[in-house]
């Protein structure tokens, strides 16, 4: 089997390399080159080092590699779906484009098409039912990163690996320390991929600029505050606002009139929500129901936490509905809402919350 592996240097990627070895196959390794436009051109999101481990990682197990550039897809893909989505009062998520898009999309039209399977270090399963592939979760709960694939189709889905989808966290790390890998104690990459060393306010204010609006607190509607644009502020957002007597959270946005609505104290009420309606639903292996009209159960997440919600789905006309069974923090347009099964195992598939 011809497999070609994602590898960014980092400690999960470097262990695929050792894990496909293992199994008896020889990966063509792919570092894959994407960041931020700047008036110098472009910032590169990864650095050097990274490049310098996945070389080295290539050269001790025998695998051809190569260093291939995604940078204006990139750019045109997930860059400008953040930038505009932010203008919007939208939250975006980049990761979740970047692996449809980028990983999963352009890379498998000009670089995966030759190969039968693309590995990546993420931590996900596959399982097979009745010969069709779904994407599952991970052994570690606490690591697995199904929600940043919410948005693949089957055909991406059907020729992904995950080999270290059935270990835990620190099994890998072990792993990359007896094998003496360079990335064995580096740090796990945090943040959005392609801002790199950018600060993200700096990365919206370059782009959409700053103006003064107002903060409101919602249970008195009076003005307590200014700030410098909606659209550096998210839902749920508490840190940040320069408001005193916290802690204060945004609890709605005004995009029109730029104002920002915020409530008070450790559990305002005006944060919290039951009901999330998802649009533009994809299913990634198949719709389980059908055209249903009843209610099905269901576990859902609204971001990327280690944590399921359970819930129930009923489908009214294009909008998927979802009826939490407790109070969820932070519902916010524009975010994915990714759906799993009963039992916490197969994800389904995602929609943007509206």
């Amino acid at each position: 089997m011809n497999i070609a592996a994602l590898v960014s240097g980092g400690v999960d990627s470097s262990v695929v390399v050792y894990m496909l070895k293992e199994l008896g196959f020889t990966p063509t390794i792919f570092y894959i080159r994407i960041g931020m436009e700047d008036k110098d051109g472009y910032i590169d999101c990864p650095s050097e080092e990274d490049i310098e481990i996945t070389s080295f990682i290539a050269k001790k197990y025998g695998c051809p590699f190569e260093i291939v550039s995604l940078h204006k897809e990139y750019w045109d893909n997930v860059v400008a779906y953040t930038i505009e989505a932010v203008k919007r009062g939208l939250t975006p998520n980049p990761d979740m484009m970047c692996n449809k898009m980028i990983k999963f999309g352009v890379f498998d039209q000009k670089w995966g098409k030759d190969f039968d399977k693309i590995a990546t270090g993420h931590y996900c399963t596959t399982t097979d039912i009745n010969n069709k592939t779904f994407l599952s979760t991970a052994k570690d709960k606490k690591k697995d990163q199904t929600y940043f694939l919410g948005q693949v189709n089957y055909m991406q889905v059907s020729r992904l690996m995950f080999p270290i989808g059935d270990l835990l966290k620190s099994e890998v790390r072990d792993i990359a320390k007896k094998e003496k890998l360079p990335s064995a104690f580096r740090k796990d990459s945090q943040g959005i991929c392609f801002l790199g060393k950018i600060n993200y306010n700096d990365f919206i204010r370059r782009y959409l600029g700053e103006k003064k609006g107002k903060i409101i607190e919602k249970e008195t509607m009076k003005v307590i505050g200014e700030h410098n644009g909606y659209w550096f502020h998210t839902i749920g957002q508490r840190k940040g606002l320069g408001l005193s007597g916290g802690p204060w959270f945004v609890v709605e946005k005004n995009i029109e009139e730029n104002i920002l609505y915020v409530s008070q104290g450790y559990d305002p009420e005006t944060q919290y929500g039951k009901v999330v309606n998802l649009s533009a639903m994809e299913f990634i292996t198949e719709n389980p129901w059908g055209d249903f009209s009843d209610e099905k159960d269901i576990t859902f997440k609204i971001r990327h936490t280690p944590d399921f919600t359970k819930g129930k789905i009923r489908k009214i006309n294009d909008i998927y509905r979802i009826y939490s069974s407790e109070k969820i923090q932070g519902i916010a347009q524009g975010q994915f809402g990714v759906i799993y099964d009963n039992d916490m195992k197969l994800c389904l598939g995602s929609g943007i919350i509206v």
